[in-house]
């Protein structure tokens, strides 16, 4: 029998968010203690606990077939491996910081400076494409202290909250791409995985467009409904159910998230009474 494989990183926030999602798909991974491959016992995954610095090189080279992943990390290690999905969490930026003395007015400041930074590919091809060299120093770990230590004129490092430029006296001044966790495909994942990951990519569209809606119920008068049907944006038409008041109606639907309380505030102006909205666990359409 195939087994579909996945890496995700070993620990952070990552892990969390990739572990989160494959539960809320319904798939149970048992995690042992510092176990670096576990399998799922109610679906044909293998998940692999790699370094996220890794990961691109094991999809290339086909140990793993998928993998949940920052794309900021194939754009610098794996820019021909496809995504699959993009997943909405673990969101950030890969930005330049310089020193809050630095006077910075844009990147043209940084042509010939020392720039420490673990995405040297990103910061070459976006500075080229700014028209201007930096001497890159190339570091793991801890890239923040570069500049208070000497090494470094600036940085571009991960940013999430920017409290860790903050410790350090740093500011943010450009960003260079915005990322977030993506499910990334091997080149060379054969059919009968990719058939596998078909059935666990529909289960994730399911939680993301659940986590994305809201399912709304109301009580509307029965001369208010095609009013009311038209302002929901539906995916076929609402669900409407006679109530024992006569002359009134309950109408369900479905609304995303974003415009949520647009709709509302037209629902109530239509004719809409006692407004219910409630979070959905699983949307398959």
């Amino acid at each position: 029998m195939s087994i579909l494989k996945i890496a995700i990183q070993k620990s952070g926030r990552l892990n969390e968010e990739s572990l989160q999602i494959l539960k809320d798909c319904g798939i149970s991974i048992n995690n042992g203690n510092d176990q670096l491959r576990v399998t799922a016992s109610n679906f044909p995954l293998e998940v692999y606990y790699l370094r996220s610095s890794d990961i691109p090189q094991y999809l290339i080279d086909g140990v793993v077939d998928i993998a949940i992943v920052g794309d900021n990390l194939l754009v610098e290690k794996g820019e021909n491996i496809a995504i699959a999905e993009k997943l909405g969490f673990s969101k950030c930026k890969v930005s330049v910081a310089v020193p809050k003395e630095f006077k910075y007015n844009s990147i043209q400041d940084l042509n010939g400076l020392r720039v420490a930074t673990s995405y040297p590919k990103t910061v070459t091809d976006y500075c080229s494409s700014k028209g201007i060299t930096v001497d890159i120093h190339q570091i793991s770990g801890s890239v923040e202290i570069a500049p208070n230590i000497g090494l470094s004129d600036a940085i571009v490092d991960i940013v999430s909250s920017g409290s860790t430029l903050f410790k350090n006296g740093l500011k943010e001044v450009e960003v260079i791409l915005k990322s977030e966790a993506v499910l990334a495909v091997s080149p060379q994942i054969s059919s009968e995985s990719k058939a596998l990951l078909s059935k666990l990519q529909f289960r994730i569209q399911s939680v993301l467009r659940s986590k994305k809606s809201k399912y709304i119920l109301m009580n509307v008068p029965n001369d208010k409904i095609d009013l009311i049907s038209t302002i929901l944006p539906v995916l076929k038409s609402p669900t409407v159910m006679p109530l024992a008041e006569e002359g009134w109606s309950s109408v369900h639907s479905v609304i995303d998230e974003d415009t949520f309380w647009d709709v509302i505030d037209q629902l109530k102006e239509a004719g809409a009474e006692g407004i219910l909205v409630c979070p959905i666990e699983k949307m398959v359409l």
